[in-house]
């Protein structure tokens, strides 16, 4: 019975595979909107079907209108980066030698390296040539990508309807089928549900003010294309030990390069003052011990989980690690007696021999 249970597992398995991604994002964010859920369920008057698709719509709305507005606006502002990149390299070795390029240059250290023989412009515009190939690639494939989006909009959606609707009833079913005992299946829903928030709450919430405050001083600053580099910023801040600073420094170095110093000294200031502690403010705050994961643990499986399952894996990546740490701590409570015993044990001098290096 078991195997026959087994060998139908893997098969349903490679059958729902594909939407292995939506029903994990589905369970992530029903467990982080239920609240809301519960208060329309409320309004509704114990309505659940009503009330679910209300919490569906409100949650289609805020996602859709946004990233819709900012797609927009990114793709506008990154043809238009790619128009202006050339005319800005020739900018930067026409008015390099007045500004504080030409001072780094006359250094002793620079100069005794000789950096005559390379045609820096001709390879900087080759690099920009080939960033807008990348560019136009990257746009090429988002827009033949935009059907399997919606796709899988539309189906985390409607497995939302049925998680927010019967989620109670399939909470149950499965404790019952787990071997489990209830402790333990009570907290992994726990640590679930914490990791869930966490990982919404902390990163993403996070990484939308470092890009907001880094795209607003870009924009105070005269640099084109804030909102694209904004969103760039945003990314970069989801990726842990990663952030908003890969794209301030050099943005203030090209501006010191082109002779704009108190643009570039304002984008460093802010960087290192308000960027650098969003992080340390918000994160306690937004965040605290919900996690519960060491942090080098946080950045290998957000950085997996970006790599195996796309941009929404630095939320199943977490999700994931998180169920494997607590699986590992239920085995150590369960084989308590035998993992005590096995380090306790008294081995022979033969033995220990065989075991020194």
């Amino acid at each position: 019975m078991l195997l026959i249970l087994l060998l139908v597992a893997v098969v349903f398995f490679n059958v729902i595979s594909i939407f292995f991604i939506p029903i994990l994002l589905a369970a992530v964010f029903t467990s982080l909107f239920y609240p809301l859920y519960e208060r329309l369920l409320a309004l509704t008057r114990g309505r659940e079907a009503l009330s679910s698709i209300i919490c569906c719509v409100i949650l289609l709305i805020g996602l859709i209108v946004p990233i819709y507005s900012v797609a927009h606006l990114v793709s506008v502002e990154g043809v238009s980066l790619f128009r202006s990149a050339v005319p800005l390299v020739q900018e930067i070795f026409q008015k390099g030698d007045e500004g504080i390029l030409g001072a780094i240059k006359n250094y002793p250290l620079i100069r005794a390296v000789d950096f005559a023989k390379i045609d820096w412009q001709s390879s900087l515009q080759d690099i920009v040539k080939n960033l807008g190939q990348i560019l136009t690639t990257v746009i090429n494939k988002t827009s033949k990508g935009t059907f399997h989006v919606v796709t899988d909009l539309f189906v985390t959606l409607f497995t939302m309807f049925y998680f927010f609707r019967d989620g109670e009833q399939l909470t149950k079913r499965i404790k019952y089928l787990s071997p489990l005992d209830d402790v333990y299946e009570e907290g992994l829903i726990h640590r679930f549900a914490s990791v869930s928030r966490a990982t919404i709450k902390g990163t993403l919430l996070i990484g939308l003010a470092q890009g907001s405050v880094g795209a607003l001083v870009m924009w105070i600053c005269g640099i084109e294309s804030a909102i694209l580099w904004g969103v760039v910023m945003v990314i970069l801040s989801v990726i842990p030990l990663v952030g908003a600073w890969l794209v301030l420094y050099p943005a203030a170095i090209v501006q010191l390069a082109l002779g704009n110093v108190w643009q570039g000294v304002t984008i460093i200031a802010v960087s290192i003052i308000v960027i650098s502690n969003i992080d340390n403010l918000l994160r306690p705050r937004l965040v605290g011990r919900d996690a519960g994961m060491h942090d080098l643990i946080i950045f290998f499986s957000t950085l997996g989980g970006i790599g195996v399952f796309g941009i929404m894996g630095f939320i199943i990546g977490p999700v994931i690690a998180v169920f494997f740490l607590t699986m590992l701590e239920i085995y150590s409570v369960e084989f308590k007696s035998t993992l005590d015993l096995a380090q306790n044990a008294d081995l022979s001098a033969e033995d220990k021999k065989s075991f020194e290096p």
